[in-house]
């Protein structure tokens, strides 16, 4: 059914039901790879190089974020791989999706950033408006 599972998470709760979602949808093929992105924006660009040393030390803290996310995804038996991209997370999230034609974005209804949210609408939101294939977006 679903082969290339684009799925968005930055460590939140809803990231990690997400992941469950995404990882029950990958069962269903034995062709299903997972991919799990983390979008990281210029706020937390400037907090990480303000408070880590080196670039292998803000590497492993992103990867941090992620661990919980991708045990889920490793335990479900399915295919997998991490990519950690720079940007807006919203509208790169869109081109990613749209560029390498996946069969299926899932994500959480909301993530770590309330603020954003709330001021300038949800990531959620933004991806399940522009992306061009089927969003599935968890609570």
């Amino acid at each position: 059914m679903y082969r290339q599972i684009l799925l968005a998470a930055d460590g939140s709760v809803h990231s990690a039901r997400a992941a469950e979602q995404a990882a029950y949808l990958a069962r269903t093929s034995n062709e299903a790879v997972i991919h799990i992105v983390y979008a990281v924006d210029m706020e937390a660009i400037k907090h990480d190089v303000l408070n880590y040393w080196n670039g292998l030390d803000i590497d492993e803290k992103r990867r941090e974020k992620l661990a919980a996310i991708e045990e889920i995804v490793k335990t479900s038996g399915a295919k997998y791989e991490i990519k950690i991209l720079h940007g807006d997370p919203g509208p790169t999230i869109v081109k990613l999706a749209n560029e390498d034609g996946y069969d299926l974005v899932v994500i959480g209804s909301r993530g770590l950033n309330g603020l954003q949210q709330f001021v300038l609408g949800s990531v959620s939101h933004k991806v399940a408006k522009r992306v061009n294939c089927p969003v599935l977006i968890v609570k």
